[in-house]
């Protein structure tokens, strides 16, 4: 073994040493803001010094790259003002990730340029990067679309090369939608009184998304109604929610008694998160045979119920929160199309 005073007789900028549990001597390359690289070989010898200039010129390079990343005026250095800036903090949680995921993976490649110089030629180049996954490509669009518009408001660009530019057009048929036989499979697996059947019924009777199904309790009663705001956008655009407890809602509360803050919580006693429970819930339908099933099929089952009971679309916007009939005649159109066609047909003389 190679002691210790050997090797602290080599004096090497940014040379660190220290021992193992063995008694080893280890020697690293570190600099200020940057992780430790290890140093293998005997001090001094040939190996040693190639690994030591090495790791000196790629900590040297990440530092030039991040240096230019965070150079006022380029697009990294956007970037990181947006983040930081209360507009970014406003948004929630989940589409700050995605935004940033989004800009972050930008910046890998283009942090280090003017962001003034960037055009709609160089959208459209970003964009059609991810062709083969057009949903991610039009997620890259919004991202950029949304930061230049702070940037423009804030002076930081001149002006907004997004402005014009078109998301790469895909179809889609989103969520599956529960039928009223798989309603109905679900609910043989699992008896009134699980929670398995409460998250379901949660969903079912107040077409509410899975952010919001863990949150609401018994401090959202008021005279039998849920009366709540909806995660979705509530520090930007919030919803106020007062809605009905349906009969059987109800009784499915009652039958399943929980003394937390949450009518849901975990084995252990806990509210669930929301990415815990949309994993949880999954696991609840795969039990019930049906694996093809999600939280989010819920929504749009309840609102397609709705429309095949008569619901006009503002009725129906009153209990799934929607801000637009757009929105909700996407949910609907499939329900009332079989409808409409009935009544079509009907109109034709024999």
């Amino acid at each position: 073994m190679i002691g210790w005073e050997t090797m602290v007789s080599i004096k090497l900028k940014y040379l660190v040493q220290d021992f193992d549990r063995h008694g080893n001597v280890r020697s690293y390359v570190r600099l200020r803001g940057m992780p430790k690289v290890r140093i293998r070989g005997v001090p001094g010898s040939s190996e040693f010094m190639t690994a030591y200039h090495a790791a000196l010129a790629g900590a040297d390079n990440q530092n030039r790259k991040k240096s230019l990343t965070s150079a006022k005026g380029s697009f990294g250095y956007v970037c990181l003002a947006y983040y930081a800036s209360d507009d970014f903090k406003r948004l929630d949680i989940s589409t700050q990730k995605w935004r940033r995921r989004s800009l972050d993976e930008i910046c890998e490649k283009h942090g280090h340029r003017l962001i003034a110089e960037m055009q709609s030629k160089n959208v459209r180049k970003l964009r059609d990067e991810k062709t083969s996954k057009p949903a991610a490509a039009r997620n890259r669009v919004k991202a950029l679309r949304a930061l230049f518009r702070w940037a423009v408001e804030e002076g930081l660009a001149p002006l907004d090369p997004t402005s014009g530019v078109r998301f790469i057009p895909y179809l889609t048929k989103g969520y599956h939608t529960w039928s009223l036989e798989e309603v109905a499979a679900y609910e043989k697996h699992h008896p009134i009184g699980s929670k398995a059947r409460l998250a379901m019924a949660l969903m079912l009777y107040t077409a509410c998304r899975r952010e919001d199904a863990v949150r609401l309790g018994q401090r959202h009663v008021l005279n039998n109604r849920l009366q709540y705001v909806q995660a979705k956008n509530e520090h930007r655009k919030p919803v106020e929610m007062d809605i009905p407890i349906h009969p059987e809602l109800q009784a499915i509360i009652e039958a399943t008694p929980s003394h937390r803050l949450t009518f849901l919580v975990t084995e252990y006693g806990r509210s669930f998160t929301t990415n815990g429970f949309g994993n949880k819930f999954k696991d609840w339908c795969r039990e019930a045979n049906l694996p093809h099933c999600s939280s989010h099929g819920l929504r749009k089952a309840a609102a397609t119920r709705l429309a095949e009971a008569g619901a006009t679309p503002h009725e129906i916007m009153a209990i799934t929160g929607h801000r637009s009939l757009e929105e909700v005649e996407r949910y609907t159109r499939k329900a009332l199309k079989a409808k409409l066609a009935d009544s079509a047909m009907s109109k034709l003389k024999g």
